[in-house]
């Protein structure tokens, strides 16, 4: 090999280490940037992660929450019909209470059917009939409304006329048909005439 071959080899060594140096100092330069690149992406993946996450609790406590939503509505279902129940039960058992109460009204009224004698008999045996109507009557929170002498009140009297009267002005004179309250609440009220 004479001197410019040599010069020759050594100049294309140089040149092939001179671009492999460079190759080196590229992919060296390269590799932060890639690093430096990555760092974002990571940080990306791990917020991905930490959204999947709250996105996942998110779900199952919506989840449990419309478990106990439609737990409730069940609950509240069933009370309903409970109450319902129980308000049907009640009513039965007040009419019960009530035809219980009048049920000695009615044997007697059938004793006197049978017995019908002598009219004096008669008309004793319905005062008594009427009598023990209006204790039954009154067990059960029955009571007469008071008209004659009172004052006119519209939720108790209902005035079909207005006479003249040595009354003073509204007050009930006379009393055409009578009016009854159970605990207070009217069942009918007082048919009455009214002075002027």
């Amino acid at each position: 090999m004479n001197a410019e071959e040599k010069v020759e080899n050594i100049s294309a060594e140089t040149e092939t280490t001179a671009a492999e140096a460079a190759e080196t100092v590229q992919t060296e330069a390269a590799e932060p940037e890639e690093t430096a690149a990555a760092a974002p992406e990571r940080a990306d993946e791990a917020e991905e992660k930490q959204a999947e996450t709250a996105v996942m609790q998110l779900q199952e406590k919506n989840e449990q929450l419309l478990n106990q939503l439609h737990r409730l509505q069940a609950d509240f279902d069933n009370y309903r019909k409970r109450i319902a129940n129980e308000k049907k039960d009640w009513h039965t058992q007040t009419v019960c209470d009530v035809v219980r109460e009048l049920l000695p009204v009615l044997d007697n009224l059938e004793r006197a059917n049978e017995a019908a004698g002598s009219l004096e008999a008669l008309k004793e045996g319905v005062e008594l009939i009427h009598r023990q109507l209006l204790t039954a009557l009154a067990k059960v929170g029955f009571e007469k409304i008071e008209a004659c002498g009172q004052q006119f009140d519209p939720n108790f009297h209902h005035a079909v006329m207005q006479v003249e009267a040595d009354e003073p002005e509204n007050t009930v004179v006379e009393e055409l048909q009578k009016g009854y309250k159970v605990k207070g609440r009217v069942v009918r009220p007082s048919m009455v005439k009214v002075a002027k």
